[in-house]
């Protein structure tokens, strides 16, 4: 919420007119609606001194949002509402009667429109919600509403939560969300009266699956605190690592170590590797369950790239949902830091949230001195290519060997610089990479043919910035690309 009444999300401003058409203006993305509904900013920095702000625009909702109409009373900006309410009142907020009139009217509502056939992050986040006004309110339908939340999480939390901490559909954007969940059941169920008696056996394990999703999301971070840009990742939409971990601090969750020179997040699919001043985060990794690749891009085998808290190499990232070619070529192989065949993606990404055709990774290998892995993803062409990829991390050294098992098959592997870096030509097959007038790196394509093309990055929705790739063709299916800078 801005000065001037505005309502900023996803890199737009707009103002919302008197009217209850306001909640639901066609002309704004989906996504801008379903924001403007989640009322975040209840519980943003300097939230009190907007209390009167706020108090007014939760009665002006109520008014003009009657039960059962509308965006906001989607099961997925219901549950999101139902919590910032609740968080808002347990802050101190005064609790008008007829506030707690409506917040329960949403619950019920909610509790008859469970995202079953969604599941994933939404069914997560609709058993939290019924989970806090379950320990928020009393009285048996209370209870009901928290028993049933339990009972989702219960079944929910083994499958959604991986081994090595990571949420399942990969997206270090939503596993910070899913984090910033596990950190709100803990603190709820400390704040209430009885809440963690109330919750049992939850509340332990919340504490115990929040200290692994930390150590995931600090080996997906890279040094500068940006997320890694794999799947649908975005900056600015969930709280940044340090942000999490104040969190948990504050809430005596164990915080995780730092990550070592090599980490291998085995169940989720992700590699992290240190040299020096280099932090290497490669993809090896599965899109996602197969039932549930909404958020899944054609990355497969991409990585990224930073020196100290500068970022060397980027994928595309993600600046918006819904239909539209950006939202097509942002999924697409072509906007990652791997090998495209054919001019066409590893898998078969299509709509805006559907996947046909997937990529599999298979014989893994990882050490100290190499990451090596490969996919099947183009198996549907002729002499059915596979791509293997090799990254070798030393000090002041990265060199990135790709093979395609059918070597007439035309590929291009590139390698997206981060925005406000560029190329200048050295040599035949080299230059060195500028930032402004400083020389951070050289890059020299030993295999292949280089050649530089105009591309764009998003750090966060609505955000695109103009950028540079190196696009390698390879030669008899083989590139080789070797990245240097001073250690």
């Amino acid at each position: 919420m801005l000065d001037d009444g505005r309502m900023s999300f996803l890199g737009e401003a707009h103002a919302l007119p008197p009217g209850p058409d306001a909640w639901d203006d066609p002309r704004l993305e989906r996504l801008w609606r379903y924001n403007l509904h989640y009322f975040d900013d209840l519980n943003a920095l300097d939230a009190g001194a907007r209390r009167a702000a706020h108090a007014a625009l939760v009665a002006r909702w109520i008014a003009e949002n009657p039960p059962g109409h509308g965006t906001g009373w989607e099961p997925y900006p219901a549950s999101l509402r139902i919590v910032n309410w609740i968080k808002w009142f347990l802050g101190g907020a005064p609790a008008e009667p007829a506030w707690l009139d409506s917040l329960a009217a949403q619950v019920r509502w909610l509790g008859g429109r469970i995202e079953w056939h969604l599941l994933g992050n939404h069914l997560f986040v609709n058993a939290k919600a019924l989970v806090m006004a379950g320990l928020f309110f009393d009285g048996p339908e209370a209870a009901g509403w928290r028993e049933r939340g339990l009972a989702i999480l219960r079944r929910e939390m083994p499958e959604q939560l991986l081994s090595d901490g990571g949420q399942f559909e990969r997206s270090p954007m939503y596993h910070a969300l899913a984090l910033e969940d596990l950190l709100d059941l803990v603190n709820v169920a400390g704040t209430v009266a009885g809440g963690q008696a109330l919750i049992g056996d939850m509340e332990p394990d919340c504490r115990r699956r929040a200290t692994a999703a930390l150590r995931w999301l600090r080996c997906m971070s890279h040094p500068d605190g940006t997320l890694a840009s794999f799947n649908d990742s975005a900056d600015g939409i969930a709280p940044a690592y340090a942000e999490l971990e104040r969190y948990a601090a504050a809430l005596g969750v164990p915080i995780a170590p730092r990550p070592g020179p090599l980490e291998h997040l085995q169940a989720s699919g992700y590699v992290r590797q240190q040299s020096g001043c280099a932090t290497l985060i490669a993809d090896v990794a599965p899109l996602g369950p197969d039932y549930l690749l909404g958020h899944a891009h054609a990355d497969s085998l991409s990585f990224e790239l930073s020196l100290g808290e500068r970022r060397l190499l980027v994928n595309g990232g993600t600046s918006r949902y819904g239909l539209g070619e950006q939202r097509l070529r942002e999924r697409g192989t072509a906007s990652h830091n791997t090998v495209q065949l054919a001019g066409l993606d590893s898998s078969e990404v299509w709509s805006g949230f559907r996947v046909g055709r997937r990529a599999r990774p298979f014989d893994l290998q990882v050490d100290a001195a190499s990451i090596i892995c490969s996919h099947d993803g183009y198996r549907f062409l002729p002499g059915q290519p596979v791509h293997r990829r090799r990254w070798a991390l030393q000090p002041g050294r990265l060199a990135v060997a790709d093979r395609v098992s059918t070597p007439g098959v035309p590929g291009v592997a590139r390698f997206r610089l981060a925005p406000g870096l560029r190329l200048q030509a050295e040599r035949s097959n080299a230059w060195q990479v500028k930032d402004s007038t400083r020389t951070v790196a050289y890059v020299e394509v030993l295999a292949g043919q280089g050649h530089l093309a105009a591309s764009s990055h998003a750090p966060r929705f609505g955000t695109l910035l103009p950028t540079e790739t190196l696009d390698v063709t390879l030669q008899e299916g083989h590139a080789h690309t070797v990245w240097t800078w001073d250690d």
